[in-house]
């Protein structure tokens, strides 16, 4: 994948991170995105793709511990997120 590629794969992740249908996931997902995508490889983007691809409440439910993480989703994207959301919080 060429590095135009992953530029225009960043933008548009960028872009459904800040408008994923629940306020608060926007908020969380387009932060932590803001934070941290332009960093990822594009093994990580594959993965936060397929994670920001889930239903909103689930999402919700997972990043606020209401949830576990399913182990499907349980790597190294996700605990850098849920990790971003602690550290944000205490702010």
């Amino acid at each position: 994948m060429s590095a135009d590629d992953l530029e225009t794969r960043r933008k548009r992740l960028m872009f459904r991170a800040h408008h994923m249908g629940m306020n608060e996931n926007d908020l969380i997902f387009g932060q932590f995105a803001e934070a941290f995508l332009s960093d990822m490889s594009a093994a990580q983007l594959d993965r936060f793709e397929e994670l920001i691809a889930q239903n909103d409440s689930d999402l919700f439910s997972w990043v606020s511990g209401r949830e576990p993480v399913p182990p499907r989703f349980d790597h190294d994207v996700t605990r850098q997120l849920l990790q971003f959301k602690l550290v944000t919080a205490r702010r």
